[in-house]
């Protein structure tokens, strides 16, 4: 593969690494890429998901839920990832939300998300506790990012799809965690995919440079005092890494470098903020001490592609010795905070193509409110289904004919381009109600009253993700005593949902989704 690699790039990273550290990093483009996979442990614990998995797995050592899978084996291509049990992610792309620890109950937000692996990392590290806000101003690539979470089961996750500028108004000060996994000129992943040596020839690192000042500085603005956010990059460009922290660092006296202690990865290089490839003695000493506590992942030194890692703290208290934005933002809008916890239904007219009940929706900000439609099919399917209402923690939230479960706390997003505003429970119209996939997938089996459940080996489980009709003998439905047959049911493989079936006289009516459909 070297022989592929762009002129430009291996004269640079020769200049950047010398001889023989040049010599090892080309050495690595001729050896196999590795294969990772992360365990959902909202779904399903990892000692559990280890005795039951199929493959081949060793640990992935910077990632508490990610493996290394081997080469020829075919994790998309099986019922437990329709299941929404991991997550297939090249393993150095796991780094960042480690380093960014975040923890339940905490407010994050995934600033560029699409196609969706880390925000499903950071809802795996929530527990289904707090607010997970994902944003990706792609509106092309926010429809994975959907699919993604509700694979995944994610209850708790807003979807936007609006550019970071406009979101600073609404959450100013408010995130306890950011992840910024910036546009890049994706060096690191030649090896993993060749066609980026040809969009790097397009993009520029001057332009990726350009929109990752933007990105820093703009989350810089919805962080919380004493908050944290990781700041990463697919590629070794020192324009877009080093110089981007020291250059943030000087404008943002209130943030610091948190220094990454990891022993597979390298320290972050202030000797490369130098000309040609940085403008020389334009950063602090301060600042470019700092950057020796960032990480850089080498395919030479480790099992993965390339990645680098900053991660900034801010300070809790700003430069005058005042409480920080948020806490002020708090103190002012408690009341309009209690409005929000204690509103039973919000509505609001919906803009934008419609492609069937799954299809993407957003909230128009010059439209007028529409009356609020009626709940009682909503509440009559969670009366005769449902054990508990699993959506009731939050708000419920109403755009058109379809409802959701907005997470506890989060602000009202208003003048915003809104994809969904919480967990999608499904469609009210016609005085009835239809239950949303997401709502299957982020459902326990416990949490139904009625269900089927397909061991792995039964024929059935994989006819039913084909979206086939099923013969189901009525003992087969789990059920109370006192509970009819009839109806939705919650169809699991194993014990993990995989979606919705009605059962009606030994036949079970397949509700699996058309685009989800094993082909």
């Amino acid at each position: 593969m070297n022989n592929k690699l762009p002129a430009a790039f291996t004269e640079k990273m020769s200049d950047l690494l010398g001889r023989d550290e040049f010599e090892l990093f080309m050495d690595s483009y001729d050896q196999p890429r590795v294969y990772g996979l992360r365990v959902n442990s909202g779904k399903i614990g990892i000692n559990e998901f280890l005795v039951k998995s199929p493959f081949t797995l060793s640990p992935v050592p910077w990632a508490s839920e990610g493996f290394y899978y081997e080469e020829g084996e075919r994790p998309g291509k099986h019922p437990y990832y329709h299941a929404g049990l991991y997550y297939i992610q090249e393993p150095s792309a796991m780094a960042p939300v480690e380093l960014l620890n975040v923890q339940p109950g905490e407010k994050v937000l995934d600033l560029c998300a699409a196609p969706g692996g880390k925000s499903t990392q950071i809802a795996a590290k929530l527990q289904g506790e707090g607010v997970l806000v994902v944003n990706d101003n792609h509106s092309d690539r926010v429809k994975a990012l959907v699919k993604n979470l509700e694979l995944f089961g994610v209850r708790n996750a807003a979807v936007l799809n609006d550019k970071p500028e406009r979101m600073m108004a609404v959450f100013q000060g408010y995130f306890d965690k950011i992840l910024i996994d910036a546009p890049c000129s994706g060096e690191g992943m030649f090896r993993k995919e060749e066609d980026m040596m040809s969009q790097w020839q397009r993009h520029s690192v001057t332009e990726c440079s350009v929109m990752q000042r933007e990105l820093l500085g703009q989350a810089a603005h919805m962080l919380a005092p004493g908050g944290t956010m990781a700041y990463s990059t697919c590629t070794f460009s020192p324009e877009e890494n080093e110089a981007q922290i020291a250059e943030f660092l000087d404008k943002h006296p209130d943030f610091e470098v948190a220094r990454v202690r990891q022993k597979e990865f390298e320290a972050g290089r202030p000797d490369w903020v130098r000309a040609p490839w940085c403008i020389e003695g334009a950063y602090s000493e301060r600042a470019l001490e700092a950057v020796s506590g960032t990480a850089r992942l080498w395919p030479h030194r480790l099992k993965g592609e390339g990645h680098f890692v900053a991660v900034l703290q801010r300070n809790a208290v700003n430069d005058s010795g005042r409480v920080g934005d948020r806490d002020a933002a708090r103190a002012g809008g408690k009341d309009a905070d209690q409005r929000m916890m204690d509103a039973d239904i919000v509505s609001a007219s919906v803009e934008g193509k419609r492609s069937g009940r799954e299809a993407l929706r957003r909230v128009g900000r010059a439209e007028a409110p529409r009356a609020a439609v009626s709940l009682e099919p909503l509440q009559a399917f969670a009366g005769e289904l449902l054990r508990s209402e699993p959506f009731a923690a939050g708000r419920l939230v109403c755009y058109g004919d379809h409802a959701y479960a907005s997470p506890a706390g989060l602000p009202e997003l208003h003048g915003l381009k809104v994809v969904r505003p919480g967990w999608y429970i499904g469609a009210l119209h016609r005085g009835r109600f239809e239950p949303s996939h997401a709502l299957a997938m982020g459902l326990r089996l416990g949490e139904a009253k009625r269900a089927l459940r397909l061991a792995l080996s039964d024929g059935r489980a994989l006819r039913y993700l084909k979206g086939e009709t099923l013969e189901v003998a009525e003992s087969e439905i789990l059920r109370d005593s006192d509970q009819a047959a009839k109806g939705y049911c919650l169809v699991c493989i194993d014990d993990h949902p995989v979606g919705w079936g009605k059962w009606h006289d030994g036949m079970l009516k397949n509700e699996y989704p058309p685009g989800w459909r094993w082909t």
